[in-house]
């Protein structure tokens, strides 16, 4: 992905971008690098939008504090479980808040591990807003998933996200945008030019593993069944908790004793492992179409604050320690 340069060999960077899969440290480092560089950091992880979903999102606000200092973000408890929240609500307002702090003189950090939501803004899919079509709906829910799938092949030939395949809303939401972006207008200029700075944190693979395993331990130990019975208690339905990621997934399965304690936590051990995969796919795409990914090993801050220094042309106050 070329960028263009000042006149003096230096990219013109306006965002910074930590990605990384799932128990990496990307909103440590994320949390620390903004507070030194008096910045504000733009979330994006597609769970953490949402209220009520803490532990089971890994949805640690503690981090967000530095050296007592609280660093402020954006994009999470924004919206209720029960309600969706779209690859186009988020690349709508990431915008938004990129705009409003680039106005502020402030160079934002977007941090997080879904690919999908960090893509939608570096690249900037073309995402037409298309309103419910409840006439279109009502001949959608007479198909079955077979049908609905052929019908949305139909009307796209590339897919950002294949889990539209996986849940029978998510395909009807798809057809109804796939068929309404067909008349539907699109004004690209009014998307934010976006010169990303991109760095991604990795560890050794038996390294990620274990960091993942203790994390779940921790995240069962601090109330993660509680958790999800207190949602369902307060009348988010078993069915829209299968969608809202694998924590909940499989915690539901178990207090509905579909499965014991002990087959939930393996089961999601196995299943948090192979998500982590899909992330680094993901990234490695992202690569292979352009991206340029400067990897950190581990949780290494002096790296990512020399990248830094680096790619803003060498000015120490940019990330001078406060």
């Amino acid at each position: 992905m070329r960028r263009k340069t000042d006149g003096c060999g230096l990219m013109e960077y306006n965002l910074i971008v930590i990605l990384g899969p799932t128990a990496s440290g990307k909103t440590r480092m994320a949390a620390r690098l903004a507070r030194e560089l008096g910045t504000e950091i733009i979330s994006a992880d597609s769970r953490q939008v949402y209220r009520g979903m803490d532990i089971g999102t890994g949805k640690d606000l503690g981090e967000y504090v530095v050296d007592g200092h609280p660093v402020p973000f954006h994009l999470i408890d924004v919206i209720h479980p029960s309600e969706e929240f779209s690859v186009f609500d988020y690349q709508s307002q990431a915008y938004r808040l990129f705009i409003s702090l680039r106005e502020k003189g402030m160079i934002p950090i977007m941090a997080g591990g879904s690919g999908l939501y960090l893509d939608s803004v570096i690249k900037g899919y073309r995402m037409p807003e298309v309103p419910v079509d409840s006439g279109l709906r009502k001949e959608l829910d007479a198909m079955d998933m077979e049908n609905l799938i052929r019908r949305l092949r139909s009307l796209r030939t590339s897919f950002h996200n294949i889990t539209d395949f996986t849940d029978r809303e998510r395909v009807i939401r798809a057809i109804e945008i796939a068929q309404g972006s067909l008349n539907g207008e699109w004004d690209a200029s009014a998307r934010p030019k976006i010169q990303a700075f991109i760095m991604g944190i990795r560890w050794d693979r038996e390294v990620l593993r274990r960091r993942i395993t203790r994390r779940l331990e921790e995240r069962t130990r601090a109330g993660l069944i509680d958790e999800v019975k207190n949602l369902n208690q307060a009348g988010l339905s078993w069915e829209r908790m299968e969608s809202l990621g694998l924590e909940y997934r499989y915690a539901g399965r178990y207090i509905q004793r579909k499965i014991s304690y002990d087959e939930m936590i393996r089961e999601l051990n196995i299943r948090i492992h192979q998500f982590a995969k899909r992330q680094l796919s993901w990234f490695r795409r992202m690569e292979r179409q352009g991206a340029m990914i400067h990897w950190i090993e581990g949780d290494d801050c002096e790296t990512a604050r020399r990248l830094v220094r680096k790619a803003f042309g060498g000015v120490h106050s940019i990330v001078s320690p406060r």
